[in-house]
């Protein structure tokens, strides 16, 4: 029998899919601490996971491994190099979240533009009607910028066009005649794109070419009054200038789902900001979300069993090359 674990709980049709397989097991780990895991590595074959850390002493522990399966699209705390030096493929969930994230993101914009939180404190303390001092504006006949032109991105520029905005796609990656087939105008040009974007919006993944990109230069180049919105990944921005930017004025907002340092357990500034919305990491966990990357991964582990596993999910893709 081959065992999988869980590390902490996924959505029940999806154990329940890996159970009624033949020869799997399942087991759950509630809280996934080294001591809990040393106890039950040693036997697993596959892994699900959230957010453990899966570096070389995680694997160390593990010799029998044969996946591991991202509950999720981002994997910055996934060693990808040790897992490849041992043929272990990393596969995510990449359409099962787009629509909850796409979603979230428009949904910061708008709570943005309309102050939601101000509004909704100010009725509960009774004081009814529009504010001089809490102005809102639309979304419709703004430009947004969409940096990151993938699954989550295009959703994001087809919701933002149904809203009536201008929508501007910078992603070197994706071929100009792309996003213009799309329907959307691709920009060449970053800073001249930050520079006439009402809203921006990240959908890009963090690496080494982009880790930290929203710095000074990058949030000073922004329109004046503009807005920020991250649902990818904290460490693409510096939170120390754009705590400075929010401060100052130069933007009038931002709505932030992911944070440079996670989760968020000690006091950090933008806590004290009234311009920002700020949601934990809580964009794709949608209840249609979770059952949808649930299902995933169930479904990866049992393809990686049976030896077919689909490329198109597995970030490491050199290992299926060694192994065919």
């Amino acid at each position: 029998m081959s065992l999988v674990l869980c590390l902490r709980p996924i959505h029940p049709e999806a154990i329940e899919k890996l159970r009624s397989h033949p020869g799997i097991t399942v087991q759950v780990v509630e809280d996934p601490n080294p001591h809990t895991l040393a106890e039950v590595l040693p036997k697993a074959e596959a892994v699900t996971v959230r957010a453990t850390r899966i570096d070389r002493a995680f694997l160390a522990q593990a010799p029998n491994l044969r996946i591991v399966a991202r509950h999720g699209v981002g994997y910055d705390a996934v060693d990808v190099p040790a897992l490849t030096e041992r043929g272990i493929p990393l596969t995510v969930t990449p359409d099962a979240n787009a629509v909850s994230v796409a979603e979230h993101a428009l949904m910061l914009m708008l709570s943005v533009a309309r102050r939601t939180k101000d509004y909704d404190a100010n009725l509960r303390k009774l004081k009814w009607g529009a504010q001089p001092d809490l102005p809102t504006f639309d979304l419709n006949g703004r430009t947004v910028l969409v940096v990151g032109f993938g699954r989550i991105g295009g959703r994001v520029a087809r919701l933002c066009q149904a809203f009536g905005m201008r929508v501007l796609v910078r992603d070197p990656f994706v071929p100009q005649n792309t996003i213009k087939g799309a329907g959307f105008i691709p920009i060449k040009d970053l800073a001249a794109g930050l520079a006439e974007a009402d809203i921006v919006t990240l959908h890009c993944p963090s690496n080494e070419q982009n880790r930290g990109m929203v710095n000074a230069e990058f949030l000073a180049a922004m329109k004046p009054g503009a807005v920020l919105v991250n649902t990818a990944r904290g460490t693409l921005v510096n939170e120390g200038a754009l705590v400075g930017a929010l401060k100052s004025g130069h933007l009038a907002g931002a709505g932030l789902d992911v944070f440079e340092e996670e989760p968020v357990e000690t006091h950090i500034p933008l806590l004290d900001l009234p311009n920002v919305v700020l949601t934990p990491h809580s964009a794709a966990a949608t209840a249609e979300g979770i059952r949808r990357m649930s299902l995933s991964c169930a479904e990866s582990i049992i393809a990686a069993f049976e030896g077919r596993l689909d490329p198109d999910v597995v970030i490491n893709q050199e290992v299926l090359r060694g192994n065919a």
